[in-house]
């Protein structure tokens, strides 16, 4: 299970890092999960106009609250950031290979950020057994050649995946556009832990899987409607609302 963070509009992206860090390490928990520690990994993207299709992107197998210092995440000046810190669900996904946000090059690039685990997505792929589900999850939701997500497509490929997983909470980042998809399966155990929340202020909007008392007081973050699409534009320029 993971930490996801998505930052846009006027911030200061080492505020937002800290607040990954915070979440990562445990410190801001309050839910009914298993998990407060997630230290296999993290990774963010963000946007940097000098950077291939605009997107940078960094990566570590190490815990985030051990490396957050050797990325290059404090310094950034941007209008959109994304962090996730990572617990393996299964112990053989590990490493680089397994570390978001996950990549799908090629002309029309997506980067893809999940906590959850569904290990029956595969079954939607044709494929004998799991591998790796946030793979197959990243391949389900976001097919091929896709350049933008439909709210009401994808609510439907969410309801079709078989029973035997906990969440779809995803951030999936393309040149264009970014999403926050808020989906936990009916009868998952641990709502709370699977509840995001956002929080508005007149600078900012940031969307996370837990309330971080840093960026703003408790009182005025907000849990997100179950079964959500987000999405925020990131060309020409980054809007605090998001859509």
């Amino acid at each position: 299970m993971c930490r996801l963070i998505l930052a846009t509009g006027r911030f200061d992206a080492g505020d937002i890092l800290d607040a990954a860090v915070d979440m990562s390490c445990g410190r801001t928990a309050d839910h009914d999960g298993p998990t407060n520690v997630h230290p296999n990994g993290w990774g963010a993207v963000w946007r940097q106009h000098d950077a291939p299709h605009g997107l940078a992107v960094h990566r570590d197998v190490r815990p985030l609250g051990e490396s957050a210092e050797d990325s290059p995440i404090r310094g950034v000046e941007t209008d959109f950031l994304a962090v996730h810190a990572r617990h393996a669900t299964l112990p053989r996904n590990q490493g680089l290979r397994c570390t978001h946000p996950l990549e799908r090059g090629g002309a029309y690039p997506w980067y893809f950020m999940h906590n959850g685990f569904l290990p029956t997505v595969h079954q939607l792929l044709g494929m004998a057994e799991s591998e790796f589900d946030s793979g197959e999850y990243f391949d389900y939701i976001v097919p091929k050649d896709t350049r933008a997500l439909d709210e009401a497509s994808t609510l439907r490929l969410l309801a079709a995946i078989p029973q035997g997983g906990s969440s779809g909470n995803a951030i999936a980042v393309s040149p264009d556009h970014a999403y926050v998809i808020h989906w936990t399966t009916p009868g998952t155990a641990a709502q709370r832990y699977f509840r995001m929340h956002t929080v508005t202020t007149e600078r900012f909007r940031v969307v996370a899987s837990e309330v971080v008392p840093s960026l703003a007081p408790p009182e005025q973050w907000q849990p997100l409607e179950p079964g959500l699409l987000l999405r925020v534009p990131l060309t020409p320029a980054t809007d605090p609302v998001l859509s």
